[in-house]
């Protein structure tokens, strides 16, 4: 299924602990448009466990639930806390797989905007995360998103800075979307 709405749609992505969640809340409050939460977060927080391999489609169908949800209630602009580029992102990187399926509905279901959060933020544990929080691997997984979008000829920009300069960067970069 393809996005369902003709509103810009807006993903804020990038590795774990990079301010995605606050950043989308700021931009749905600012542009008072509704927003979606990230899917693998809600799924962990379900089923209380570790992730594995068999997490991924689930993982992928929910990302598409809450994205719907959300289109369904926009007018102009919707606000996505990741998107399946993400899903895909984490399944290469955790268990070497890329299900065709969500590599095609990730292309069909692009954004107009990526919002790519740097690793500039302190690392803060989030209870069953997949990262340890070293340097190397943040770098590692930040420069994977970097290469999915890149390769994806995906719109993105890099979002950096602690507080208020992060979102003054992202409403900047939504206000510029033609």
């Amino acid at each position: 299924m393809k996005h369902t709405s003709t509103s810009r749609r807006v993903v804020v992505t990038g590795s774990e602990c990079t301010g995605k969640t606050v950043l989308t809340a700021g931009l749905a409050e600012y542009f008072d448009c509704p927003s979606s939460p990230e899917g693998a977060r809600l799924y962990v927080e379900q089923h209380n466990q570790s992730l594995t391999v068999a997490d991924v489609d689930p993982i992928a169908s929910l990302q598409i639930t809450l994205e719907e949800a959300a289109i369904r209630k926009a007018h102009d602009l919707v606000i996505h806390d990741t998107d399946l580029v993400s899903t895909l992102v984490y399944a290469r990187h955790y268990y070497e797989t890329l299900p065709a399926w969500i590599a095609r509905k990730a292309s069909e279901r692009a954004a107009d905007l990526y919002l790519l959060c740097d690793i500039d933020l302190p690392w803060v544990s989030d209870g069953l995360q997949r990262d340890s929080g070293s340097a190397e691997q943040r770098r590692q997984i930040h420069e994977k998103f970097v290469g999915a979008m890149t390769r994806g000829g995906l719109r993105w920009t890099l979002i950096r800075g602690l507080g208020e300069k992060r979102l003054e960067q992202a409403v900047r970069a939504i206000k510029g979307l033609a």
